[in-house]
């Protein structure tokens, strides 16, 4: 099995996550919830930073970031329409790439200072599992706050495509 149709995939389940999940962080009530919606914000956050980081070094690009979160916390309406782009950007950007390209390897520098090198492939599994770790943790803070999390599994998302 090539490795492009299965990344195509989980990256389509990553953006089809993260349409399940914003809507109920969107619902938390900004001043009975404030504490619950600005945690649940600045962990998404740290998902999109993270995913914009490696757009960057995906192409060979700065990408600006000197952490791996802002300092603001940006409005959530805000970071969703951003995170929705990022989602059809990567779906889009692997469309185009060959079975080759995925497994060559690139060299960039992470946040700390420190070389980095990995096959484009590896960057790639890295933003789906990254950001399925970072939403689990946004479920358990919906899950606190009295509102249940979407069931965020591939096979989910497999049955509901069928």
């Amino acid at each position: 099995m090539s490795i492009k149709p299965l990344l195509l995939k989980l990256l389509a389940f990553k953006a089809w996550a993260n349409q399940d999940l914003f809507p109920l962080v969107m619902r938390l009530n900004e001043s009975s919830q404030a504490q619950e919606r600005h945690n649940a914000t600045r962990v998404l956050n740290h998902i999109y930073v993270v995913d914009k980081i490696f757009h960057g070094n995906l192409q060979g690009l700065a990408h600006g970031y000197t952490g791996l979160n802002t300092p603001d916390t940006p409005a959530l309406a805000d970071l969703f329409q951003a995170q929705q782009n990022a989602d059809q950007w990567l779906e889009r950007y692997v469309s185009g790439l060959s079975e080759a390209e995925l497994a060559e390897p690139v060299d960039f520098i992470f946040i700390d200072g420190k070389a980095g090198r990995m096959a484009r492939a590896e960057m790639l599994m890295h933003l789906i599992t990254h950001g399925g770790y970072h939403r689990g943790a946004v479920g358990r803070i919906l899950f606190q706050a009295g509102v249940q999390p979407p069931p965020e599994t591939l096979t989910t998302f497999m049955h509901r495509a069928a």
